[in-house]
């Protein structure tokens, strides 16, 4: 483990129209002690992968692997996790942007706090980079109120492998494998501090894994039970009667913030 080096986690499918801006925002941050780990879920775009080898060959803090079929996002990023170097453990996905001191800020503000885990606030945009409106992040966040719902933008989420070890990984599930390893880590940590000014641009996209909210809600559930260790009976009683209630206070914030932003804007 290098003591200052943080390794960036980014999973890799078919996302060549954005995945070269993605690349540069980490490349380009003024903390320049890091290592972009890219690991390719089996893209069969040609496109994709020749960004993908031309970055590897530019600029010798990118490591691509290429895998042999597709898992999905969380597999890939626990490949990539399992190769990295640095104390930190950051995540940017591949048609998501980092402002350029986003590293730089958030690693000061770890030490400056004694933080295992932190995040931050986000702007939300669109295909065309048009922002769209803003997720702004609670100042500390605790594993209880994780328990709720998932308020971590894992595209802002650092931890500290030094004061955590290098033991965490995302559940082996297709979706919502970011909040399973933030739980895990509070689990321990207990708690975790967020700076609330943005530093990150989310794409919203229509047909993205997280877009369809229906869908997701198998998924919320086998968070309860493959990472919390609840029944069946108890996760659903969780879902229904905690994180759905609190999901649409959070929804409804989201849109009163976003609103706000707009105004502002």
């Amino acid at each position: 483990m290098t003591s200052d080096l943080v390794s960036v986690i980014m999973p890799s499918y078919n996302s060549a129209k954005h995945l070269a801006e993605s690349i540069d925002s980490i490349l380009n941050q003024t903390y320049k002690h890091l290592e972009l780990l890219i690991t390719d879920d089996h893209s069969d775009d040609m496109e994709t992968l020749e960004i993908l080898r031309s970055y590897s060959e530019k600029d010798e803090r990118v490591n691509v692997v290429f895998l042999d079929s597709n898992h999905g996002p969380g597999y890939a990023r626990n490949k990539s996790i399992e190769r990295a170097k640095g104390r930190y453990i950051a995540f940017c996905d591949s048609d998501d942007r980092w402002f350029p001191e986003k590293l730089e800020r958030q690693i000061a503000f770890m030490e400056q706090k004694k933080s295992t885990l932190c995040y931050a606030s986000y702007i939300i945009c669109d295909d065309n980079n048009t922002e769209e409106g803003i997720v702004i992040a609670p100042s500390s966040i605790t594993f209880g109120q994780l328990k709720r719902d998932n308020k971590i933008g894992c595209l802002t989420a650092i931890y500290d492998t030094q004061l955590l070890g290098k033991k965490y990984y995302m559940p082996a599930i297709r979706k919502r494998q970011d909040w399973g390893l933030f739980l895990s880590i509070l689990r321990d940590s207990k708690k975790a501090y967020a700076i609330q000014e943005p530093l990150a641009y989310y794409r919203n996209r229509q047909n993205s894994v997280s877009s369809n909210k229906l869908g997701l809600i198998k998924y919320n559930i086998l968070i309860y039970q493959k990472v919390l260790g609840f029944s069946k009976l108890k996760s659903h009683l969780f879902f229904f009667c905690l994180f759905i209630p609190t999901h649409f206070l959070k929804l409804i914030k989201k849109r009163i913030d976003s609103l706000l932003f707009k105004i502002k804007k």
